[in-house]
């Protein structure tokens, strides 16, 4: 019986990662280039169970009283990069990457080095760099890109030209396998030691800005199936905390 008070007890609190996950997404809705994560579950190790602290023949250790199981647990957080919906747009600073979703924008951040979005919202600062909307510089093949004004044309490869020339190009990471990749915040990704960089074979498009993968009324579904599940495992531990109490209140007196 108390074994079923662990089982929905660590139930419940996988159910609220996965809440806090779904909560995350639902906020990122209208966040330009954000992948959306989900909570994958796992079946939790059996464990051998033990009282502690009994005294079993004058000595104070644990007695085992069998396997238990907590369930599921979260086994990892899984984030999907496919491609959000393409918006145009009539600034010239958005700019997007059409592709299968392993491409992506470098971009410099200070005591970080370089860390990778889809977020192509892009600005110029005061000194008329191209950076992000928290100020980190976009990177071209030749490092910072320096522009002067937002009249300028981003081909589909990239190369930035101003008035006639060639300015750069920009620097767009492809990588083999972006589920290596982890969020760092700000939407931004970090590679990681497995991460495997390949040659770019999207397209670039100026005037455009790609939307979140999240779907708010997907999210939405499955928030009202987790509260459910919640509230289940909930009702499970009412149900054997009144046997329990009967049991100790009742059953003792007999």
């Amino acid at each position: 019986m108390v074994r079923g008070l662990y089982t929905s007890g660590w139930s419940m609190l996988a159910l609220n990662k996965k809440m806090d996950v779904l909560t995350n997404n639902l906020a990122n809705v209208n966040t330009s280039g954000y992948k959306k994560d989900t909570v994958v579950l796992e079946g939790f190790p059996r464990l051998l169970a033990e009282r502690l602290h009994d005294n079993t023949d004058g000595i104070a250790g644990g007695v085992p009283v069998g396997e238990l199981s907590f369930s599921n647990d979260v086994g990892e957080v899984h984030t999907y990069f496919n491609q959000g919906t393409l918006l145009k747009t009539n600034n010239s600073l958005d700019i997007s990457i059409k592709d299968e979703g392993r491409a992506f924008f470098t971009i410099a951040v200070p005591n970080a080095g370089q860390l990778y979005t889809r977020d192509g919202s892009f600005k110029l600062n005061a000194g008329g760099q191209l950076v992000t909307g928290e100020g980190y510089y976009v990177l071209g093949e030749n490092g910072i890109i320096q522009l002067n004004g937002n009249d300028f044309v981003v081909t589909e490869d990239g190369t930035i030209i101003q008035d006639g020339q060639i300015i750069d190009r920009l620097l767009i990471t492809q990588f083999q396998n972006p589920d290596s990749l982890r969020k760092n915040g700000e939407n931004l990704f970090a590679a990681s030691p497995n991460s495997a960089v390949e040659a770019f074979s999207g397209v670039i498009l100026q005037n455009h800005l790609e939307q979140s993968n999240a779907d708010a009324i997907r999210e939405m579904v499955d928030m009202i199936s987790l509260m459910r599940s919640y509230e289940a495992n909930q009702r499970v531990i009412n149900a054997i905390d009144d046997t329990l109490g009967k049991a100790v209140n009742e059953v003792g007196r007999v």
